[in-house]
């Protein structure tokens, strides 16, 4: 699903996102529900990046006051379940680099009923994607967040994993 978003996001930087699990949902600017393997995942675009409901985690990682950095890796035990999360920050510099990756993101995902893109004003390169991906045991999504004051694309990917 592609959402245009009419508001202006907060976030114009990596250097500006934490992360945080165990928040209650945010407000959204879109929401889009997927259903795997009889586990229920909101993947949810917010004005300041964005949140995934799944099973017993929510996961965002967003401009969150008093937060820190965001981790490169977290692992968490949860209740039957096994948690993973992993950051990477990719600077593209240079020769429409940037502008590639993030055609080459919306590309991948146009069309499919479990991702949501969405696009905020002022240049159509400031996007937040997010997908969900098969994963034995469990659930995985990966996100996007690509900003192009800097030209760099945060990318995430996450795991939840029945134990």
């Amino acid at each position: 699903m592609l959402a245009d978003l009419d508001v202006p996001y907060t976030d114009t930087g990596a250097h500006m996102l934490s992360f945080a699990l165990g928040l209650a949902p945010q407000d959204a600017l879109a929401v889009l529900p997927v259903e795997r393997g009889g586990l229920r995942i909101e993947l949810r675009l917010l004005g300041a990046s964005h949140q995934v409901l799944a099973g017993p985690v929510s996961e965002t990682v967003a401009c969150l006051e008093g937060r820190g950095a965001l981790p490169g890796r977290v692992r968490r035990a949860l209740p039957s379940w096994s948690y993973e999360f992993a950051a990477e920050v990719v600077a593209h510099e240079g020769d429409g680099a940037f502008a590639r990756a993030v055609e080459g993101l919306r590309a991948r995902l146009s069309g499919r009923d479990d991702a949501l893109t969405g696009t905020f004003p002022g240049s159509p390169y400031a996007v937040t994607a997010l997908a969900v991906e098969p994963e034995q045991g469990g659930v995985a999504w990966r996100t996007w967040h690509a900003y192009p004051q800097t030209e760099e694309v945060v990318m995430t990917r996450s795991r939840l994993v029945s134990t």
